[in-house]
């Protein structure tokens, strides 16, 4: 084979052949006081999805456009219990979907308690494991 492709069958061929390579989700790990070492894995999730959760999508001009969420603008805003209830599963799938690591978010679970509230659900992972998740905000 030469060193460009000359022909479509081999790009094709080249594709096929290559293998798509894992990365790995080694990030700071964020605590109350600052960074405390480093987490990977689903801790590094976990993390991720409060993050992302809890930033304000559109706000920090250090995230693009996909990343954080509307629940601060929805939970502010002056809607029923029933429409916010209704609204967050869907804020937070938008939130999380588009992370390659993350396949779905399911099976909500929202609870209030005074100011509070709590959101517990399902993510399954691309890589076939399932976890459960919650935020409070």
């Amino acid at each position: 084979m030469a060193i460009i492709p000359e022909t479509l069958e081999e790009i094709e061929n080249d594709v096929l052949e290559t293998e798509m390579e894992i990365q790995p989700s080694l990030t700071y790990q964020l605590t109350a006081s600052g960074l405390g070492g480093i987490v990977d894995g689903k801790e590094a999730i976990r993390q991720f999805i409060v993050k992302a959760i809890r930033t304000a999508r559109s706000r920090f001009l250090i995230y693009d456009d996909q990343y954080g969420s509307e629940i601060e603008d929805l939970i502010g805003a002056d809607v029923t219990r029933e429409l916010l209830d209704e609204e967050i599963p869907r804020v937070i799938r938008e939130a999380l979907i588009y992370d390659d690591r993350i396949a779905d978010v399911t099976n909500f679970n929202v609870s209030h308690s005074g100011d509070t509230v709590l959101i517990k659900f399902d993510v399954s992972l691309t890589n076939g494991e399932r976890m459960e998740s919650e935020v409070t905000i």
